[in-house]
């Protein structure tokens, strides 16, 4: 049976990387793929970022695979106006999507790209596990002439959800698994709550994991002075959001990082697979975009989304192949189209 898979190509280069990897994915597995308008496109053709027909799809599919959304066409400081990243927060919370996972490691052969020492970052393997519900993003929110607000909000159940999932990844990762919980504590009460909720659960569940709390102006500069340092980091939603962009361009370039985002009541629900960076209006129809982000993406959809993990790991080696035998884009240091760049990638899948 068919892997039913819905397609959202979104706004800018996001059409340009998702086609290869549909391309890719076909000759790993049998895949069913649905297209969907999603962020400034549907805005266009439905006046919202997201549409109840483009969820109810999301929600029926195994796994969701998204491209990039935004651009300066949709910016806009009017809150009546609708902006392509509110159907990012409407998926994620339409889909249960509480915690996003971002691996970063930086491969050998793009050491020399990252705008650290390659002594610095050589060895660096971590995951940033961000909760993506809750916190200010998704707090009330008011607006006068003079002052606005956005609260800050978060429950034991949601800490602990996040915390767990976090746990958990650690242990699959590492035989000497470490997990750094990042917070604000020394001002912020949400930040204390979260540090209670996390060492209760360490104690009650993990007590085999090494665990340290860490200030995120601490964990901020450690990512960029000691990178190594790091095996899982789990953070609330703004904080995750800072400090995972931080950390991808420790690879080079954000536009090789990829992420998966999952949840569901029970975990279990399907999830969204998308790259790191952003639309990249000012190449898009250029024909230069980096695809390799999107390619490991659908990787981390195959391993994470499909239980695909021989498939997936299949991916990620003619990635790097393809990088160890020089494949580089612009963003890169290189002059590699798109199409070169996934013929690469092809020629070491086979």
């Amino acid at each position: 049976m068919a892997h039913h898979i819905v397609t959202l190509p979104g706004d800018g280069i996001g059409p340009e990387i998702l086609a290869p990897t549909l391309d890719l994915l076909n000759r790993l597995g049998d895949f069913e793929f649905e297209q969907h308008a999603f962020g400034g496109a549907s805005i266009d053709a439905h006046g919202t970022a997201l549409t109840d027909e483009t969820l109810d799809a999301c929600r029926k599919a195994d796994a969701v695979l998204l491209a990039a959304v935004g651009g300066p066409k949709w910016d806009t400081t009017d809150p009546s106006k609708p902006r392509p990243e509110q159907g990012l927060l409407g998926l994620r919370k339409g889909l249960g999507l509480y915690a996003n996972l971002r691996p970063v490691k930086p491969l050998p052969a793009l050491y020399e790209s990252s705008p650290l020492r390659r002594e610095r970052i050589e060895g660096t393997d971590l995951l940033v596990v961000r909760e993506l519900t809750g916190g200010i993003y998704f707090g009330e929110k008011t607006r006068t002439e003079t002052s606005a607000s956005d609260v800050c909000m978060y429950t034991c159940e949601e800490i602990e959800r996040i915390a767990r999932t976090a746990f958990a990844a650690a242990e699959r990762r590492s035989n000497q698994p470490k997990v750094s919980s990042v917070d604000k504590a020394n001002v912020l009460e949400t930040s204390r709550l979260w540090r209670q909720v996390v060492t209760e659960l360490h104690s009650r569940e993990f007590p085999n994991i090494e665990l340290e709390h860490v200030l995120v102006d601490n964990a901020a500069m450690q990512l960029v002075s000691a990178p190594r340092h790091f095996d899982v980091i789990v953070t609330e939603n703004m904080f995750g959001d800072i400090l995972s962009d931080e950390a991808a361009m420790l690879t080079g370039s954000i536009g090789m990082l990829p992420s998966a985002s999952l949840g569901g009541a029970d975990g279990s629900g399907p999830g969204l697979f998308e790259p790191v960076h952003g639309s990249a209006p000012d190449i898009a129809g250029q024909g230069i975009a980096n695809p390799l982000a999107m390619f490991l993406s659908a990787a981390l959809m195959l391993r994470h989304g499909l239980g695909l993990a021989s498939e997936a790991a299949a991916v990620e080696s003619a990635v790097e192949g393809a990088l160890d035998t020089g494949l580089r884009t612009p963003d890169l240091g290189g002059e590699a189209s798109t199409a070169q760049a996934t013929a690469a990638v092809m020629s070491n899948l086979e």
